[in-house]
Parts: C-alpha cells; structure tokens; sequence
C-alpha cells in the first residue's frame, strides 16, 4: 500500500512554483519583488498566478503549469526580469536574479549603429538598428530620455515598428515615444547587463532623396545599401563593399545626411518563409566589436533583424 501511495503521489502534477529573488547589485535576496506566473499563448500571456517576495526574497506560487512552457516575470524597480521554466525543469528552489535601477550616463552605450536602405518601387524602407552593452551590474533606465533616441522623418507622422531584444530575450516591440526636440524618438525600455538589440523600421513613400540625423552617442553610425543602390551627398563617404552580400557601405561623417538614392533593392530573403518566421526580415547581422574585421561588423545571410512573426505571438503583453 505504501508503494503504490508513493507512485500514484509521484505521478500528481505540481502544484506550487518557489524560490529566491536575488539582487545581484547587493548579493542579497531581495524582498518586495512582484512576481507573476504567466504562460505564453497564441493568444498572449496567460496569468496563472502573483505573489510578492517576503523579507528574504521568498516566494511560492501555488499554481500547476499546464503542459508546456511558464514563464517567471519579477518586476522590481519598474524593470521586468523573464525566466523561462520549460517542461521537466525543477519547480521549486528556482532563483530569479533582480539588479538595482540607475540613470547614470554611461552604465549603457551604443556599441553598433547601423541603418540601412531599401528604395522599392513603391515606398522607401528605413532600418535603423541599435546594440546596447551594460557590463555593470546594474539596470539603466531613464524614463525621461530613455534607452535610445533616434529620428523619424515628418511624414511618419511618428510611426514606426521598434523591436526590442533584451539579453537572453525574445523580440517584443514598443511604441516610439516622442522627446521636446521635433522629430526625435525614443524608446523607454530599461536596458538590463549584457547586449540588448533595438530595431526600428519604417516606410515612406518612394523617392530618390533622404535626408536623416542622427542623435550623438559613442558608436560612429554606418548606413548601408543593396548591392544595386547607390547613395552620394552631404553626410556620407564610401567605406567600400561587404564581401559576402556585396552591400555598399557608407561612414556616417556627421550627425545630419542629406542624400541623392539611385537604384532600386532589398536585402531580404526572397524564398517563402519557415513557419513561425518573417520573409520580410533585411539579412543583417551584427557581431560585437571584438570580432570585427575591417568595418566593425558583418553584414551576413544569417538572421538579421530578427524574425518576428511566429514569436511575438508568444511576447503580447508586458515584459
């Protein structure tokens, strides 16, 4: 009897998620940490349950995850930290690692800036991608001035897709919010230790001149094209060809570029696309300084600006 108690209590679900904040600023376990059990869906975040660490940065969930993956979110100073539980993982003893907030310049810089252009027959598209580094041990976040700044021409009217990948992440978007200084953005996100990836893309009717700006950071900025468009003016001077895409690549000399565009091209895949995966996405990549070779990064056929469409089903709702 005692056996088949022990097998049959073996094969219950569990029914309760525990474990430990930990601010990895202090070292110390961190209470008043908000933490909800979520799971991802097609339709979005499904909450399974909340609770708030104690005095010793304890908490206990008791809640049973239905198959599949749940998801850990612990909030603490306005900053949201993900930690994904995946079927056959321990649910007890689990330890969320929290950091402390703060707005000091410097603790996050602009490693790579990169925009690309894409004249098409019909609409001019504009990607502008940022990689951030923080190799503190604290969280940035400026809500004031937020994680990155950038330029939007008047006839967005202010919209425009922002992609945001923190480290360990998957690709969530965030609107583009607007700053006192007339057609420049920003994009309030914390910006957490390790690499964290921006993307904004936009479309305006097509033309054959450009004008941009950009807002001064650490990172010189470089804008490329299609092998088969080409780009002169003010702003720009030819940095030569990347090997394997054949793009043309320009230095950005100044903060302002006013450009003649001639040609017509993309630099996305053409092939019909996987499931869970976004044709439309340019073949970017972007290495870390380190790995650098002539002109700081590589433009490849591998990923790119990130493909979007099956896993932002998985990444409605707050992150």
């Amino acid at each position: 009897m005692k056996i088949a108690l022990t097998l049959f209590a073996a094969s219950l679900p569990l029914l309760a998620i525990d474990g430990v904040a930990v601010n990895v600023t202090t070292g110390k376990p961190q209470s008043g940490v908000a933490i909800n059990l979520v799971q991802p869906s097609q339709n979005g975040m499904v909450p399974l349950g909340n609770t708030t660490t104690d005095s010793q940065g304890v908490f206990r969930i008791d809640k049973q995850i239905p198959p599949g993956p749940g998801l850990i979110q612990a909030t603490y100073q306005d900053t949201t930290y993900n930690q994904i539980i995946t079927p056959g993982m321990p649910t007890t003893g689990i330890q969320v690692k929290v950091y402390d907030a703060t707005k000091k310049a410097g603790v996050s810089k602009t490693l790579e800036h990169l925009i690309l252009l894409e004249p098409g027959i019909d609409n001019l598209r504009v990607s502008e991608t940022f990689v951030l580094g923080n190799e503190t041990n604290l969280t940035f976040n400026d809500p004031t001035k937020g994680s990155i700044q950038f330029y939007l021409p008047p006839s967005t009217a202010g919209k425009a897709q922002v992609v945001v990948t923190a480290p360990g992440g998957m690709p969530i978007t965030r609107p583009p919010l607007k700053t006192a200084t007339a057609d420049i953005y920003k994009v309030d996100y914390p910006t957490k230790p390790g690499e964290t990836r921006m993307d904004v893309t936009y479309t305006i009717p097509a033309t054959d001149k450009f004008a941009g700006k950009v807002v001064a950071s650490q990172s010189a900025t470089h804008l490329v094209t299609p092998p088969a468009v080409t780009v002169t003016g003010d702003g720009i001077e030819p940095a030569g060809r990347e090997p394997q895409t054949q793009a043309n690549i320009y230095n950005l000399t100044g903060l302002d570029y006013n450009l003649l565009i001639d040609g017509i091209g993309s630099l996305r895949e053409e092939a019909t696309p996987a499931q869970g995966e976004d044709g439309g996405s340019p073949q970017v990549e972007i290495k870390k300084p380190r790995l650098y070779s002539q002109l700081f990064w590589v433009l490849g056929l591998a990923l790119g600006i990130l493909a979007l469409g099956g896993t932002m089903l998985y990444r409605k709702g707050t992150v």
